[in-house]
């Protein structure tokens, strides 16, 4: 059975890839800091037939991940795929951007998936190859962001990781790829505060050109397709997955 760990696996796009990796067989490890809610998405994985542990992990920690990685390696043998998708996005003014503001983002959306790749690229290596999908954003691939300059710069960073990583990597039969979603209905867009809001999200749907908001299970299928055999050919990619958003929006 091949396993799958998915960084913020409780809630929205990854625990939706986390029921969409079980449902085709995989072992599924859901790892999240929302504890109650990973737990949940691990019940029910199992209620529905499949193979899947939860593991709490904040991947701003070295060492949490690290050992978390290691745990998992031990216990179920190593990766076949790892799913980067741990991400926060915060209303901030650039004119109260301070450096620690500015850093968390970071340390969670770009720094935060390093430290789960390294740990997890090593036990690949050994077992002869792996995927890895990590999550950008429209934000990162086409648009600014107005008063989120720290997480538009951030899922940027992401594009850089996958292609530098696809290419580093693919010697060792290991593939990177990314994933930029468009306007989902996950709990971070239905924010009023740090996103859209319930209006503003239906609102997006008036331009774009599918007619309507992406769901969390858009996302998912295509991160299982990149970390499937289905994409074997394909590495150092960053995906748009948005109805149309950016090939429409003129």
């Amino acid at each position: 059975m091949k396993t799958v760990l998915i960084t913020g696996g409780a809630i929205g796009i990854g625990r939706a890839t986390a029921k969409a990796f079980a449902a085709d067989g995989w072992r599924v490890i859901v790892t999240d800091v929302l504890q109650k809610e990973g737990t949940d998405v691990v019940q029910e994985i199992k209620k529905e037939g499949g193979s899947a542990a939860f593991y709490s992990l904040d991947v701003t920690s070295t060492e949490a991940a690290e050992k978390v990685l290691d745990q998992v390696n031990t216990t179920y043998g190593s990766l076949a795929s790892l799913v980067c998708n741990a991400g926060i996005a915060h209303n901030v003014p650039f004119e109260e951007m301070t450096d620690e503001k500015w850093d968390h983002t970071f340390d969670v959306d770009l720094k935060g998936m390093i430290r789960v790749i390294r740990p997890a690229v090593a036990g690949m290596k050994n077992s002869g190859g792996g995927t890895v999908v990590c999550l950008s954003s429209c934000m990162g691939v086409a648009y600014g962001w107005a008063e989120h300059v720290h997480y538009s710069s951030a899922k940027s960073g992401v594009v850089g990781l996958v292609r530098g990583l696809g290419v580093e990597l693919a010697k060792h039969n290991i593939r990177v790829n990314g994933v930029a979603p468009g306007y989902i209905r996950t709990a971070m867009a239905l924010s009023p505060i740090h996103s859209l809001g319930p209006e503003g999200l239906e609102k997006a749907s008036e331009f774009i050109p599918a007619g309507r908001v992406g769901e969390p299970e858009d996302i998912a299928d295509v991160i299982h397709f990149l970390a499937s055999d289905a994409a074997r050919y394909i590495t150092g990619q960053v995906v748009s997955v948005d109805g149309g958003l950016l090939v429409g929006r003129y």
